[in-house]
């Protein structure tokens, strides 16, 4: 059942307040309310000649086959997709992005979540990718994006949102947490439950953690980065609540190694890359184990 909301407006972007819905609501439900917020988002942007907004709302909208678990289009946004039939996924895949992440660039983030569940569904066809864009990402030129602040308001909803997604899914249902760039500060604060059988941290700055031994999970840690991402640059170092310390790529952080390819900052999801080949293994249970460089 979907409770009705009335709808408000930002000054920075007219969009309906998001649905609300009471816990017995049907996957179909939900998604069904979403794509009207949606549709409805649109026709207020479109209103308030916010022509880009609403071009870049419709495109999310997929021609009326998207499946929101969350939207709410005000502001810079939230937005958790599904790609692939939730209730009968066996493997479900975590997307947690990083910086500058907003509705005005989701585009590039959805790319990489339907890259990912077309690689998946190749081997494994009861799996599912979920995109979760569900907190407020710092930007990349910002004095956020060097501290856990929003980091910490993201894990205290991504950590629910996971144990409400293991009951979604099908019984038994192995979840994996794959987080990029400011993503794995979010990552490595969020306590998992048993459900959770991988997180993986790529293109990371650190996560303000020493070890992954430290982080609140009991799933394994792996960690990658691209030959040409210009996070290997920045100084792993934690002075002052800034930074976030030890580069888990480093041995001395104890996750699994795994190999992430050549490419940059923003390719590790790219189709035919060595990193999307290796994150997609890490799901589906099957990554070589020469791969798994540390314990």
């Amino acid at each position: 059942m979907v409770v009705p909301v009335s709808a408000a407006a930002s000054a920075q972007a007219p969009a309906p307040a998001p649905a609300v819905f009471t816990e017995d609501a049907s996957l179909r439900s939900r998604y069904a309310a979403h794509r009207a917020n949606l549709a409805e988002a649109v026709r207020m942007a479109e209103d308030a000649d916010r022509v880009g907004r609403a071009d870049r709302l419709r495109a999310m909208a997929a021609a009326g086959t998207a499946q929101f678990l969350t939207f709410d289009g005000r502001g810079r946004g939230r937005a958790v997709e599904v790609f692939g039939d939730l209730e009968t996924a066996e493997r479900v895949a975590v997307l947690v992005p990083g910086s500058d992440t907003t509705l005005d660039t989701y585009e590039r983030f959805r790319s990489g979540a339907v890259a990912l569940q077309q690689r998946l569904q190749a081997e494994r066809p009861r799996s599912a990718v979920v995109a979760w864009l569900g907190y407020d990402t710092p930007g990349t030129v910002s004095t956020t994006v060097l501290t856990a602040g929003r980091a910490d308001d993201a894990a205290a909803e991504l950590a629910p949102f996971l144990d409400r997604l293991a009951g979604m899914a099908a019984p038994g249902a192995r979840l994996s947490l794959l987080c990029h760039s400011y993503g794995s500060v979010v990552c490595a604060r969020t306590a998992t439950g048993p459900a959770v059988g991988d997180m993986v941290l790529f293109g990371s700055p650190g996560t303000g953690a020493a070890s992954a031994r430290e982080l609140p999970t009991t799933a394994r840690v792996w960690s990658g980065r691209g030959g040409a991402d210009w996070i290997a640059g920045v100084p792993h170092v934690r002075l002052g609540g800034l930074g976030f310390g030890t580069d888990p790529v480093d041995p001395a952080f104890g996750a699994r190694a795994f190999n992430a390819g050549s490419g940059g900052h923003s390719d590790y999801l790219k189709p035919g890359t060595r990193s999307l080949d290796t994150l997609a293994a890490i799901v589906l249970g099957t990554a070589p184990v020469e791969e798994a460089g540390h314990a």
